[in-house]
């Protein structure tokens, strides 16, 4: 799990991950997530290199000394690439699926964490969870003009988690370690580069990115809803 962000959109605080929702970082939240999942055993989270001790104290508390899931707490980088890299590293030989999930989506739904790692299992060698869009999408230039409007009947605004087979991601990032491209934002694009399929797979409305306040506040009032308040 990504969670080393600075979350600078957020304005002053803690690292993103630590920011409260709810009365616990959104980390909490994502990685109990993940835990209530039939499919995860090991979650490993790539943290602020300056709060991996603080990270690991708040997981034991907020899940318990007996978790349903082994939890491991790295060091994480400057970029989101580099904190992947980190926990990717960091995982036991065994495994052989990785789903990859961003602390900044604390409300994923477990049944989407299951849904991905399946088709995984099913024979699918890299999946991202994707929504249509609503609005019509413009990609401009510099200067602000409109060079093209993309088909929005074949866009998808995509999220996390995403599941792949360990040996292809690994590949992936072994060979991102040598080229000069721009750091990934996600984990698809790597796998893209080396010429692997990657299938979207339906996506959740409440697996969306807490960027700004306003996006802390949708996630404080669905969280709400959730548990009846």
């Amino acid at each position: 799990m990504a969670a080393a962000g600075r979350g600078e959109r957020l304005g002053a605080g803690p690292p993103k991950a630590l920011r409260q929702l709810a009365g616990q970082p959104l980390l909490v939240h994502a990685v109990r997530a993940l835990a209530a999942a039939a499919s995860v055993r090991t979650v490993v989270v790539a943290a602020p290199p300056a709060d991996v001790g603080a990270v690991r104290a708040l997981l034991r508390t907020a899940l318990g000394e007996v978790a349903p899931v082994e939890v491991c707490v790295v060091a994480g980088a400057e970029s989101r690439q580099g904190s992947v890299a980190a926990a990717l590293s960091a995982l036991p030989a065994d495994v052989d699926v990785v789903l990859v999930h961003d602390a900044a989506r604390p409300l994923a739904p477990v049944a989407l964490v299951d849904a991905v790692e399946a088709a995984v299992r099913d024979g699918i060698d890299a999946v991202v969870p994707g929504l249509p869009l609503s609005d019509t999408v413009k990609e401009v230039d510099e200067q602000g003009l409109v060079v093209s409007t993309p088909q929005r009947a074949r866009l998808r605004a995509v999220q996390t988690p995403q599941g792949f087979r360990r040996e292809i991601l690994e590949a992936a990032y072994a060979a991102a370690a040598g080229e000069p491209a721009p750091q990934a934002t996600d984990d698809a694009v790597l796998v893209e580069r080396c010429g692997t399929a990657v299938r979207v797979v339906p996506g959740a409305a409440e697996a969306f990115k807490v960027t700004g306040p306003l996006d802390l506040a949708f996630a404080e009032a669905l969280l709400a809803t959730r548990e009846g308040r």
